[in-house]
C-alpha cells in the first residue's frame, strides 16, 4: 500500500513537477513475468524516478546504512525503505553481501522486477564505472532476462551532497532485454560473468552517453578520501566510451 501511496499521491506528484520526467522504452517492459532492471546510478533519487516510469513495482537492493540509523530520523528512514520495498545489502564484502543476493532471487523467482546498480555504488563524477559481476551471477542462476536502463540528469537534479532538488528535465531510457541464456550451465564461471557484465555495461553506455572508466567507482571513492589507491583492472566493454 506505501509503495503505491508514495508513488501517485506523497511523492509521485512532487517528482514529477521537478524533473518533468520523460520515459522512453517503457515497452521493452515485460508486462509480466520476472527481469532485472540493470541502471547506471547518478544520484539518490533514481531509486524514485525508475519506479516512477514503470506500471509494475520494483523492488531495490540497498545499501544497509539506510536501515541501521539510530533516533527518530533513523527509524523514519529505515520504515521508508522498508515499506516501498527496499531490500538491505551490506557491502562490506563479498560474503556479506550474499544474503541480500538470495533474497533478490526470491523476488525473481515470485515473478517481481528487481532494480539493480551493477556499478554497485553512485558514480562520484557523472561517469560510468566498472560493473559488478553480482548482478551476473543472478541473471545466469536464475536465467532472467536484463533489461538495461539509463538514467540521464538525475545528478543534475540531485547533486551528490544535496537534499532538495534542483528542477531539471530528466529522461528514463529503458533499453531492449538481453538474453544471457547462452550461458546457461556455466554459473560460477567469473570469465563469463565479467563478459556478461561487461555487455550490461556496454548497453548503459551506448543507452546513456556516459563516458566509461574502467575502475570500480567505490575505488575511486576510497582514493578520494585517502583510504586506497584506484587500481585500473583489465577488461572493459566492447568499445570505446562515449563522448
Amino acid at each position: 500500500m506505501w509503495y503505491w501511496l508514495f508513488k501517485y499521491v506523497l511523492l509521485g506528484p512532487i517528482l514529477n513537477l521537478a524533473g518533468r520526467p520523460r520515459v522512453e522504452g517503457v515497452e521493452n517492459l515485460p508486462e509480466n513475468g520476472p527481469a532485472i532492471l540493470a541502471s547506471n546510478h547518478l544520484a539518490v533519487v533514481d531509486s524514485f524516478y525508475l519506479p516512477m516510469a514503470s506500471p509494475r513495482r520494483i523492488y531495490f537492493l540497498a545499501k544497509s546504512e539506510y536501515f541501521t540509523g539510530t533516533g527518530l530520523k533513523g527509524r523514519f528512514q529505515r520504515w521508508f525503505f522498508t515499506a516501498v520495498g527496499q531490500i538491505p545489502i551490506d557491502r562490506s564484502g563479498a560474503d556479506a553481501a550474499e544474503n541480500a543476493l538470495i533474497s533478490a532471487r526470491r523476488k525473481l523467482e515470485a515473478g517481481e522486477l528487481m532494480g539493480m546498480y551493477p556499478e554497485g555504488t553512485r558514480s562520484p563524477d557523472g561517469r560510468l564505472f566498472k560493473g559488478k559481476t553480482g548482478l551476473a551471477r543472478i541473471a545466469m542462476e536464475t536465467g532472467v532476462p536484463v533489461i538495461p536502463v539509463a538514467m540521464i540528469n538525475t545528478d543534475k537534479l540531485n547533486p551528490p551532497g544535496t537534499t532538495f532538488p534542483r528542477p531539471t528535465r530528466i529522461t528514463v531510457r529503458i533499453g531492449k532485454p538481453l538474453d544471457f541464456s547462452r550461458y546457461e550451465g556455466m554459473n560460477g564461471n567469473r570469465f563469463i560473468e565479467r563478459a556478461v557484465t561487461d555487455e550490461i555495461m556496454y548497453e548503459l553506455m551506448r543507452l546513456s552517453g556516459q563516458k566509461y572508466v574502467d575502475l570500480y567507482a567505490a575505488s575511486l571513492k576510497k582514493a578520494a578520501e585517502g583510504t586506497a589507491e584506484p587500481v585500473v583492472e583489465p577488461g572493459s566493454p566492447r568499445a570505446e566510451p562515449a563522448a
